[in-house]
């Protein structure tokens, strides 16, 4: 069976984390994905850290299943190689600093005005225009503008999300945005020229928080793990750890504490009746749920949560969701190789009938570039003299 993107060509100019994982996306369902990097050091995510058999961990996670392309941009000869391989790409990704890749004779208007079948997505921080579009755009500082870290953390302290939700976001964004313009191409025979704002992602995730502020004229408190607009939602003790449990409405309350917790009583106390109730009494409410739960141990009261019907969690630690028994029961881990190693990925989230995801390799920098050059054009001897003056790098 065919993979969804089977025939789709992309050239990422890529760096970071939005726009590797939105290509990474798109080659997890079948395009064929080039990743053009610099020579000499790469996509700088790369050396982030080495954790992963001598590799990064951000690069494998982002970088699976593409082609490396390791060029120098600064000549005239690099960026003649990626205007002819995006000539015959269906998509053309980037994500460098605002302007840069206009510079470099690679803008949308540029390319498309050459090719007006080609989808092109400019990923930035801030978008196109505005005093802000000029500025550095990293996920920390995204989630400052955009008002997450406002609303994330405890009552005392502020802070950023543990993964970077902003380049996620975004990243996704482009996914969707590539997918919307190949279809459409597929009726009109016209590309697209998108631009994906980080913080415009970001925003448009904080959802509820902003329209409560919005018509109420109120910043919503960090609650940590609780809910500003649900009782009861929070951690509650057990007697050998901790436990979510998280009721949305009123049945799930008089479910909770009469069938889970045996106190019957509470269903009706005026109190806890509704959720505006608990919620307008929440210490109370939290208090109340806290003096039962702490009578089981976590995996028993998570099994009569469970068994009950009523929202639980246990705040797992990494190894634990390594070995998470609903992702071994559905078979999700697969290995992936890297210039080092074999290594575990997880299969995408989306999950076809018919097909598994493409879990191609990660590669190790220039890994495709002789064969690159050739399709693009050049000689055997034209190759080897980019490949010996530095122009382009291919890896061992």
């Amino acid at each position: 069976m065919e993979q969804p993107l089977d025939g789709v060509t992309v050239v990422a100019l890529e760096q970071a984390v939005a726009a590797p994982l939105a290509s990474r996306h798109l080659a997890d369902m079948g395009a064929r994905v080039i990743k053009v990097e610099r020579t000499g050091r790469g996509d700088f995510a790369r050396d982030y850290d080495h954790v992963v058999h001598g590799t990064g961990a951000h690069f494998v996670w982002l970088n699976r299943g593409k082609e490396s392309l390791a060029v120098d941009l600064k000549s005239a000869e690099g960026v003649a190689i990626v205007q002819t391989l995006i000539a015959n790409a269906d998509v053309f990704v980037q994500n460098l600093a605002p302007g840069a890749a206009k510079r470099l004779g690679l803008g949308a208007d540029e390319l498309r005005a050459e090719h007006p079948e080609l989808v092109t997505v400019s990923l930035s921080g801030y978008g196109v225009g505005g005093p802000y579009e000029q500025r550095k755009a990293y996920d920390m500082l995204i989630q400052a503008e955009s008002g997450l870290v406002s609303i994330t953390g405890t009552a005392e302290t502020p802070s950023k999300t543990g993964i970077a939700t902003s380049d996620i976001a975004a990243g996704m964004y482009c996914v969707q945005s590539v997918l919307a313009a190949l279809l459409r191409r597929s009726r009109t025979g016209v590309g697209a020229a998108v631009d994906v704002s980080m913080l415009e992602a970001t925003v448009e995730w904080m959802g509820y928080p902003l329209y409560t502020s919005m018509y109420t004229g109120q910043q919503p408190a960090r609650m940590g793990l609780s809910h500003t607009a649900i009782a009861p939602y929070d951690s509650y003790p057990t007697k050998d750890g901790t436990i979510l449990i998280g009721v949305q409405n009123d049945s799930g309350w008089r479910t909770l504490v009469s069938e889970v917790l045996d106190v019957p009583e509470l269903a009706d106390d005026p109190r806890f009746a509704t959720n505006v109730d608990r919620v307008t009494h929440r210490a109370e409410c939290d208090a109340a749920v806290a003096e039962q739960s702490v009578k089981w141990s976590t995996e028993e009261l998570d099994e009569r949560l469970a068994a009950a019907g009523v929202p639980a969690a246990d705040i797992r630690e990494l190894d634990e969701v390594i070995a998470h028994p609903q992702l071994e029961a559905r078979n999700r881990w697969r290995d992936v190789r890297t210039e080092n190693a074999s290594v575990k990925a997880l299969l995408p989230p989306v999950t076809f009938a018919d097909v598994e995801a493409r879990m191609g390799d990660v590669p190790a920098l220039g890994s495709h570039t002789r064969a690159l050059l050739l399709e693009a054009g050049l000689s055997a001897h034209e190759t080897d003299d980019l490949l010996t003056r530095g122009i382009a790098e291919q890896s061992a």
